[in-house]
C-alpha cells in the first residue's frame, strides 16, 4: 500500500535557524522526512520551504497539526498550508471547442499520472460531450452570452460548490472568468495559452507571428487573476521555428507545446509544489 505523507508548504521573513526548527519539530516528533527544499531571495529576504514526512508512525495526529505548529507559525511568523496525500483532490475541467489540452488531460488522468478525481466538466459548447461521456465524465453544457453571463456563471458556480471543487483547469475555454469566479477560487484556476502575448494579440497570434518570422514560439500556464492573463506564471516551453515553418505546422507545434506546459502544471498544483509570492510563484519541483 501507498504510504501517507503530509507535506508542508510554507513562507516567512528569513533568519537563522527556521530550516532546524522545522525539521527538528518533526524529528521530535517521530517523522521521517522524505524531502525538504527551501528557496531565500534577495532584497525581500523571505524564506520559502516545502517539506514532506511520512504519516506513520507521527506522534501527532492530523487533526492536532495545527494546534502543534502553532508556536513556530508564532515564532518565525509563517504563512503556511498542509497538505496530506491520501487526499484526493477534485478538478473541474473548463473547456470549449478546442479537444487537444481536454483530451490530453483526460487521457493522463485515465493513466494515473494526475492523482486527482474529475467529477465534472463544464463548457459553453455541446461539443465535447461525446468524449466526456466515453471517459465516464459529467458534462455540463452553459451556453454563455454578454446578455446571460451573469446567470449562467451562476450556475457554473453552484455545481462546482456542489461537487467541493478543489481546483479548475480552463482546457483552452475560450471565455474569461468574471471577477466573482475568479475570487471564489484565489490561486486554484489554471490556465494556459500561447506566448505571443501581448505582442501578437487577437484572433490570428500566428499569422502575424508567421509575417513577423519569429524564432520561437511557446506556451505559458499560470493561475487566473482578475487581471487578464498576467497571474503568477506556474511553467512555461519553447520550441525552435525555422523558414521552413509553415502557419499550420507553428499551430501544430504550439499544441503541443500547450499540452505539455498544461500537464506540468496541473501536476505541480497537486503535489503541492507551488508557492505563489505577489505576482510570481516558487516551484519545488
Amino acid at each position: 500500500m501507498e504510504r501517507t505523507t503530509a507535506i508542508l508548504l510554507l513562507s516567512c521573513p528569513d533568519q537563522k535557524g527556521i530550516v532546524a526548527a522545522v525539521s527538528g519539530f518533526i524529528a521530535q516528533h517521530n517523522g521521517n522526512i522524505l524531502d525538504a527544499d527551501q528557496y531565500s531571495i534577495e532584497p525581500e529576504n523571505m524564506l520559502f520551504m516545502r517539506v514532506e514526512w511520512e504519516m506513520e508512525g507521527f506522534a501527532i495526529p492530523r487533526n492536532e497539526l495545527e494546534d502543534a505548529i502553532a508556536p513556530l507559525v508564532k515564532r518565525f511568523g509563517m504563512k503556511w498550508t498542509i497538505h496530506f496525500s491520501d487526499y484526493m483532490p477534485k478538478m473541474a475541467i473548463f473547456v470549449s471547442r478546442h479537444v487537444y489540452c481536454f483530451h490530453d488531460l483526460i487521457l493522463r488522468h485515465r493513466m494515473g499520472e494526475f492523482r486527482a478525481q474529475i467529477p465534472l466538466v463544464i463548457s459553453n459548447h455541446p461539443d465535447m460531450e461525446p468524449l466526456a461521456d466515453l471517459f465516464g465524465l459529467p458534462y455540463r453544457h452553459y451556453p454563455i452570452t454578454s446578455e446571460n453571463r451573469r446567470e449562467q456563471e451562476g450556475k457554473e458556480i453552484a455545481e462546482l460548490e456542489k461537487e467541493g471543487i478543489d481546483l479548475i483547469v480552463l482546457a483552452r475555454y475560450m471565455q474569461i472568468l468574471s471577477d466573482d469566479v475568479v475570487a471564489r477560487y484565489p490561486g486554484r484556476i489554471i490556465n494556459i495559452h500561447h506566448s505571443f502575448l501581448p505582442a501578437f494579440a487577437g484572433g490570428s497570434p500566428y499569422q502575424q507571428a508567421y509575417d513577423r518570422g519569429v524564432k520561437v514560439i511557446g506556451a505559458t500556464s499560470h493561475y487566473v487573476t482578475e487581471k487578464l492573463d498576467e497571474g503568477p506564471i506556474i511553467a512555461q516551453d519553447v520550441i525552435q521555428i525555422t523558414h521552413k515553418d509553415s502557419v499550420e505546422t507553428m499551430k501544430l507545434k504550439g499544441k503541443d507545446l500547450e499540452r505539455t506546459v498544461l500537464s506540468k502544471a496541473v501536476r505541480l498544483h497537486l503535489e503541492h509544489r507551488i508557492l505563489v509570492y505577489g505576482s510570481k510563484t516558487i516551484i519545488f519541483d
